[in-house]
């Protein structure tokens, strides 16, 4: 559970910074992203950090917050909430962390919340 608060720790603000480091720091050189579930991921870590920062959301008012709902030896499921000024969106996160406590796979699934 450390490695997985540490991880979310680090992503969140990688979110906030979009410093291509903090990105970078977060997954294993071979990395799989899953911006949903049944898209083609983004792969590899060059691939992701230029992917996220060509659809990075910029450091105004907003927050997130997360928990864990599941932790096995393979993967970590997490929900969260991200809130903007004008929306807000639900998260359900599935993410393998490798040894070295960087992401091995990531997948999202999001919704919006309606009015």
């Amino acid at each position: 559970m450390t490695d997985l608060v540490s991880w979310m720790d680090a992503y969140v603000r990688a979110w906030h910074t979009n410093d291509p480091a903090d990105i970078g720091a977060l997954f294993a050189e071979d990395a799989a992203y899953y911006t949903e579930p049944y898209a083609q991921p983004w792969r590899g870590r060059d691939t992701i950090v230029k992917e996220w920062l060509a659809r990075k959301d910029d450091d105004g008012p907003s927050a997130f917050e997360y928990e864990p709902v599941a932790i096995t030896p393979d993967v970590a499921v997490v929900k969260g909430v991200t809130t903007y000024p004008d929306t807000a969106f639900s998260n359900l996160w599935l993410i393998t962390l490798d040894a070295d406590g960087r992401c091995a796979e990531f997948v999202e699934y999001w919704m919006e919340h309606r009015s």
